[in-house]
């Protein structure tokens, strides 16, 4: 960055997963490959020169400079974010993409700054029960809602309205952006901080709801059990995602006391758990 890069990524060099950092932590692969953006006005043999003696300053090696072709970005990213259909008739499509079949229903979604677009096995599988099971009038929560994605399956899918939280204000955003995309009202999605969403069930401005949807990190989801359930009626569903296959059983056990599951369902190496509330 202070080379004048416009942008820099860093990416793991030997496909060595970080799945759930903790609280405050930053974690870093032990192999890194960075990247950096530079303009092509820049002149560059001076960037070399530049580079080469702020790494050699710290002890790396030079590192190569490559001409980035310019070419149509929305079209390749768009080659590499396809329609995904979900129980034969649901589909998440890039916008202006629509599928050559009748009785679809169909969500615009691009990828951006918040979680969520289908592509994931924990995004994919909710999205698979949510197309598969009859969510007609039901009210949910989207907690950890991120794009907004499975909040907005919800209802187009027929729910009378799901209420989304997440500690991101980005993420809130750009839910809105999604329901205005879809022609969601903002009313039938509502948007929520956490600590504002406690102050309204404290306040008891929220009822219980249908469906309490959370698709974040295992360790939040344990921690978070009597808080989520508390929030379903009886015989309401929780549909619970972001799991690891060997986190699934600690899963349960937090919620044990309040839902009865049904089998695990696994993807790759995470595990999308369902369950009715008991009475």
């Amino acid at each position: 960055m202070d080379a004048g890069a416009l942008s820099v990524t860093l990416t793991d060099s030997q496909d060595q997963p970080i799945f759930e950092p903790g609280p405050g932590e930053t974690p870093i692969w032990d192999l890194v490959t960075v990247v950096g953006l530079f303009s092509s006005e820049l002149d560059q043999r001076a960037l070399q020169v530049t580079l080469d003696e702020a790494l050699a300053s710290l002890s790396l090696d030079s590192c190569p400079l490559t001409h980035l072709e310019d070419q149509d970005w929305e079209r390749a990213w768009l080659d590499d974010f396809q329609p995904m259909c979900f129980a034969n008739h649901f589909w998440v499509c890039p916008t202006g993409i629509k599928p050559d079949t009748e009785n679809a229903v169909v969500m615009e979604l691009d990828p951006g700054l918040a979680f969520g677009t289908g592509t994931h096995p924990t995004t994919a599988m909710c999205l698979e029960w949510l197309a598969a099971n009859d969510v007609s009038n039901k009210d949910l929560i989207d907690y950890g809602c991120g794009s907004g994605i499975l909040g907005i399956a919800a209802l187009l899918l027929g729910a009378d309205r799901v209420y989304g939280v997440d500690n991101d204000p980005q993420a809130l955003q750009a839910t809105s952006d999604n329901c205005k995309k879809n022609s969601l009202s903002q009313s039938r999605f509502m948007l929520y901080l956490p600590g504002d969403f406690a102050n309204a069930l404290r306040h008891e401005e929220l009822q219980q709801v249908d469906i309490v949807l959370a698709n974040i990190l295992a360790g939040p989801l344990i921690n978070l059990a009597e808080y989520l359930t508390a929030m379903i009626k009886p015989g309401g569903i929780i549909l619970l995602s972001g799991i690891l296959r060997e986190q699934a059983e600690e899963v349960m056990s937090a919620y044990e006391k309040w839902i009865s599951f049904s089998p695990p369902l696994y993807q790759a190496d995470w595990v999308r758990l369902d369950g009715i509330r008991k009475n």
